[in-house]
Formats: C-alpha cells, structure tokens, sequence
C-alpha cells in the first residue's frame, strides 16, 4: 500500500482550482438543455448528464446555483435534453455563451409541449423536472423522461466529450 501523506490534499487544502483541475480528469459527455420560453427558444450547455433510473425513467444534470438561465427553464413545462455529437464543440461554446445568441443558426425542433432538441444530435429527450437537490454550489436536477429518439447504431459519430477544459472525442467504432 502507498501512502500518500504529504502530498495528498486534505479538506483543509481543497481549493476551487485544485479541484477544478483534479475533477478535469473525468471525461464527460455534453447536452444541451433546453425549451421553448415566451416564444423563443432558451437553453444552455451541461457536462454533468448521467443516467439514472429506468423504472421511473430518469436522469440527472447538475447547473450552478448561480446560472442564470436555469430560473427561466425551470419554469418550463417541458425541457429538451439533446447528447451532443463531437462535431458541436462550437454549438456547445454559443450555448455557454450571450443568451440572445445560443440558438444563432443552430437547427433545431421544438415539441407541441415546448421542449427544445437540436436536429442532430446523438439522442434527444423530452422531459420534465421530477426533483431538484441542492447541492453546495450546484443543484442536481433529475429530469424524467417522456419521449426519446436517437441516430440509427449504423452512423458512425461520436459524442462531444468535455475532458481537462476542453473538447475531444471518442472513437465511435470502439
């Protein structure tokens, strides 16, 4: 066994940029969020979607308490969750970025109960809120599902990875 006194962080040492840093090792997949709000489409990117449950079905994303986008979403009567395709890094950047622009040439669907999938995604959902956790800084949002369809298995994309800050991919033949 190793022991990994003295250069192992303690609670003590647990600054926002060592984490930042040690929790960008984790790859992750990004979605899109999003609904129909007042006629108009709002959304935001998230790299913390997981499934959850299959019975209810159900998934997870985490937002920080401090976005100022998911206030308006919350409200919505249905959310769209769309699983990003490697080719949408710079999709997923409008979506982080000036709300009035998120949705600037990016296609996308809305349903009869508002909620809003981009056209080409890996797989889109269409869901409600079930629960909302506070957790610290962040609020865990479990979404259950109402609808879902996805790209045949025989296309070769990959999903949009989020790993050390930045954009990659995974082999889709893997």
């Amino acid at each position: 066994m190793t022991v990994l006194a003295g250069r192992f962080a303690t609670n003590q040492d647990l600054d926002p940029a060592l984490l930042r840093k040690a929790f960008g090792f984790f790859p992750s997949g990004v979605v899109a969020v999003a609904a129909e709000i007042d006629g108009r489409p709002v959304g935001l990117a998230a790299s913390s979607f997981t499934s959850v449950s299959l019975d209810p079905p159900l998934v997870s994303i985490n937002l920080a308490t401090s976005s100022k986008t998911w206030p308006d979403l919350q409200r919505a009567p249905r959310l769209g969750v769309t699983i990003l395709a490697d080719h949408h890094a710079d999709v997923c950047r409008q979506l982080a970025g000036a709300v009035e622009h998120r949705f600037d040439d990016v296609a996308y669907s809305v349903t009869d109960e508002g909620a809003v999938l981009l056209d080409d995604g890996l797989a889109r959902f269409d869901c409600t809120v079930y629960r909302e956790v506070e957790a610290g800084d962040h609020v865990l949002v479990l979404l259950e599902l109402h609808a879902v369809d996805h790209i045949e298995q025989t296309e070769v994309l990959a999903p949009l990875v989020f790993h050390r800050s930045g954009f990659g991919r995974l082999d889709a033949r893997a």
